[in-house]
């Protein structure tokens, strides 16, 4: 591969050349707003992984749960600064999936993107699944299947409709969802350190207690790694929603920054909290478990019932805002396969209201896989489908910093936006993405669906060889249009601050 510019020069590896723009695209409508864009990342991040998986975690690594979070926050804002810097250079239709076809080409490209539309898929099921589980702290008696069905038609209807209408009702779910973690941590705190009436400080004793602060040792901060970083899965939604934000470059710029910080700062003192509160032993007891979240059972053995209600209703619509979000991504990622024709054509048309209609139709099969969790045993699933979703989510991961790799020796520092350290912190967070590759297989219960996981992508390997192959154009007029977008809306900026500028002049 040379170092000439892919804007004047075939793409890397391209494997077929696009020699002209197609007449039929069907677009999408660059209509998110940055506040919109901003909350998307969160929702898609800040959900059940977090919510109920962190359980799990728990019951691994102790209170040393919280040195996992801490150490998968770090690797997660690497992945996302990177995805964040190519976006911004090109806020293309595909996101990640079309950069990594572009410069590691098609056979990479095509198993980022059915990678990523696989884990999306099965996420919003379950997240509907959670959903539905939350709704159980109430009514025990209502079947999953209900909770799963009425709640998944809703996600649908938004989906299909318009997506304004998706960035607005996410935009107010993720609201909710971050101002109520907000709360939560600082009531959490003040019960940790000053206590509130009738409650006494609980202290940071838990911390050490029953074992100490590593009870299992380093170790189990390390395989604790492969059901943590499930909960940083949304991270690179960033880079899909760029092809529809109205500045992609701001948007995505400041997004970037704000999902970093903000993520890192929720997860580690959520945690830091739920630990301190009460025994590790007690909230790892979930780990086995879909009926709880640890942070209800933060309450609830307080005997602060009222705010036990709160928080099962705010992690439930993390569950639903995670999955709207996942459903959407779901949706682009099979429209940029059919555009790209590494699946069915029909799959790529829009509707009137620039909507991919018939790949969100595509992408509710994981409403489907999700009702058929309930009928059957969802304690024993839900781990099931995290340890496969992150079979997939890793090799994602890894592909996109593969990608920026290449990216930064084709283009250099060509973005407003940078990933600290470039290509050297590129290389040593795909070296501990390796790391927890190896966890997977060495997690108890994670060894069959981790089997699985690898033996999909040797289907899809062979999809790949036999079928698309042969029919895939790699899309270039994507990258031209995306830079044209972005440069004609700060050219509009300009305009429009020069004539204010002119304004006031003359007014004086």
């Amino acid at each position: 591969m040379t170092d000439s510019d892919p804007q004047h020069s075939a793409s890397p590896r391209t494997g077929a050349e696009h020699p002209h723009k197609r007449p039929d695209r069907a677009e999408l409508k660059r209509s998110l707003s940055h506040g919109q864009m901003t909350m998307i990342v969160m929702g898609s991040a800040l959900g059940t992984g977090l919510f109920l998986g962190s359980g799990r975690a728990i019951a691994m690594a102790g209170p040393a749960v919280i040195l996992a979070y801490a150490i998968g926050s770090a690797l997660a804002s690497v992945i996302g600064a990177a995805t964040g810097e190519m976006a911004v250079r090109y806020p293309v239709r595909g996101g990640f999936g079309a950069i990594a076809t572009r410069y590691l080409g098609p056979y990479a490209g095509f198993l980022t993107r059915v990678a990523y539309w696989t884990a999306t898929v099965v996420i919003t099921g379950v997240e509907l699944v959670s959903v539905a589980t939350y709704l159980n702290y109430w009514w025990p008696q209502l079947p999953l299947w209900a909770g799963i069905a009425v709640f998944g038609v809703a996600i649908i209807i938004l989906n299909i409709t318009s997506v304004k209408s998706f960035g607005t009702l996410e935009f107010f779910l993720s609201s909710i969802k971050v101002i109520s973690v907000i709360a939560f941590i600082l009531v959490g705190l003040c019960l940790v350190f000053f206590g509130l009436p009738g409650h006494a400080a609980a202290g940071t004793a838990n911390l050490f207690n029953d074992g100490g602060f590593m009870p299992h040792g380093f170790g189990s901060v390390w395989l604790s790694l492969a059901v943590v970083m499930f909960s940083f899965g949304g991270i690179e939604m960033i880079s899909i929603s760029a092809a529809e934000a109205k500045d992609p470059a701001r948007s995505v710029r400041s997004s970037a920054k704000a999902m970093m910080i903000r993520l890192a700062t929720f997860y580690v003192l959520a945690l830091f909290i739920v630990v301190s509160i009460i025994p590790w032993r007690s909230a790892g007891e979930l780990g086995e478990k879909v009926e709880t979240s640890p942070f209800v059972l933060v309450f609830d053995q307080l005997g602060i019932t009222g705010a036990a209600h709160f928080v099962n209703f705010v992690v439930l619509i993390a569950a639903l805002s995670s999955a709207n979000a996942n459903l959407y991504a779901g949706a682009r990622l099979m429209h940029s396969l059919a555009t790209d024709r590494m699946a069915p054509r029909a799959l790529a048309a829009v509707n009137a209201s620039g909507v991919p209609s018939r790949a969100v139709w595509v992408s509710t099969s994981g409403v489907v896989i999700a009702i058929l969790l309930a009928l059957f045993s969802p304690q024993e699933a839900f781990l099931s489908m995290i340890f496969l979703i992150m079979v997939c989510a890793l090799t994602v991961w890894v592909l996109i910093l593969l990608a920026y790799i290449v990216y930064r020796r084709v283009e250099g520092k060509s973005s407003t936006f940078r990933l600290w350290g470039g290509r050297v912190t590129a290389g040593a967070g795909i070296m501990v993405l390796f790391t927890v590759w190896v966890a997977l297989f060495m997690v108890r219960g994670s060894l069959v669906p981790a089997i699985v996981g690898v033996g999909y992508f040797l289907v899809l390997t062979i999809v790949y060889f036999a079928r698309v192959k042969h029919t895939l154009t790699v899309d270039e007029d994507a990258f031209t249009q995306a830079q044209q977008a972005s440069a004609e809306h700060t050219a509009a900026l300009d305009e429009e601050a020069e004539a204010l500028k002119t304004s006031a002049e003359a007014g004086h």
